[in-house]
């Protein structure tokens, strides 16, 4: 007897990996409806069918698009027919805060967070590939980001997982049709706005042509490397943040004895820990914080994304208070 179709092996294949490590409990699948998303969402019923595991699936809607309410209940049904139970479909109101990228992704992960409360979830599966994960180390380097941003997404923080980062899109879409699923094709990710439909449509297609098919690989080793380096260096910066804490802000003192590395890290969990908006946070940034603690010449406040403001005061870093017009 033949098996599956290459492609649900490899998905498949995916999911049981993934799962294997993960304490008993239901998971959950957050599917937009997408080839990704969907041949997850029939890899994780496949799986979870043989192995017991209670699982579900979870689609937001973001209410950006005409007809999203459409696309998200066709994909709640599709989820239904894998045989994927409960089924959430959840709206979501996005604002503004960091471009619509950002607001759209910090409203869903609260929702995902929420619907995994809801349903006692030990985790919820994201159906990021290969290519995906290339695009986003990219825009780590096109945003000059630190470390950890540079290298990538992870396949397992918190209670999110990302079985499919070692798979391409086109083993994605080639599932999906060999299950008779039909996914639906967000037009945005060939014409719409922004630095991440640029770099899938333009400048990864470009590298491809000029540097090879391996490219997209290439990029997430080079991730991958760096994330082992984010690992070493992430500790050494919250201890130097941990030591250099006072009540009225950040010893500067004690962040200018540290090796620049190890501060520009800090500095950077430092900026997002105080609010600044994570996608915008910019290598430009962190060199302005770095200067008010080893180039301090009277400079005022560093304006950081998200309406922060740091600034350095009697020898401490310290968010800055907004002035009698609110600015």
């Amino acid at each position: 007897m033949s098996g599956p179709p290459q492609a649900v092996a490899a998905t498949r294949a995916a999911v049981r990996a993934a799962l294997t490590d993960l304490p008993p409990g239901p998971v959950l699948v957050a599917c937009s409806g997408g080839p990704d998303s969907l041949a997850l969402a029939a890899a994780t019923a496949f799986v979870a069918a043989r192995t017991g595991r209670p699982a579900g699936a979870v689609v937001v809607d973001h209410r950006l698009q005409d007809g999203s309410a459409q696309v998200a209940a066709h994909a709640g049904a599709q989820c239904r027919g894998l045989g994927l139970d409960p089924v959430l479909v959840v709206e979501v109101e996005v604002g503004a805060d960091g471009g619509p990228e950002a607001a759209a992704r910090t409203e869903r992960h609260r929702a995902l967070a929420d619907a995994a409360a809801r349903t006692g979830a030990v985790a919820v599966l994201l159906g990021h590939t290969l290519d995906d994960q290339a695009e986003q180390v990219l825009l780590g380097l096109a945003r000059g980001s630190g470390v950890r941003s540079l290298g990538g997404m992870p396949a397992a923080r918190d209670h999110l997982l990302r079985p499919f980062l070692g798979l391409r899109r086109e083993q994605t879409i080639a599932a999906c049709a060999a299950a008779g699923l039909t996914p639906w094709h967000d037009p945005t990710n060939a014409a719409g706005p922004g630095l991440r439909t640029a770099v899938r449509t333009r400048v990864l297609p470009l590298l491809t042509e000029v540097l090879g098919p391996g490219v997209a690989a290439a990029l997430v080793r080079t991730g991958d490397q760096l994330q082992e380096v984010a690992e070493v260096i992430g500790p050494l910066a919250a201890d130097l943040l941990d030591r250099a804490s006072a009540e009225d802000g950040w010893d500067a003192a004690t962040l200018a004895a540290a090796p620049a590395g190890v501060r520009r890290a800090a500095l950077h969990a430092l900026a997002l820990t105080a609010g600044a908006s994570p996608g915008a946070l910019a290598r430009s940034h962190v060199l302005s914080l770095d200067a008010l603690v080893v180039d301090w010449h009277g400079q005022g406040p560093v304006d950081l994304p998200g309406g922060l403001r740091l600034q350095r005061s009697c020898g401490r870093l310290q968010l800055a208070r907004p002035g009698p017009g609110g600015t």
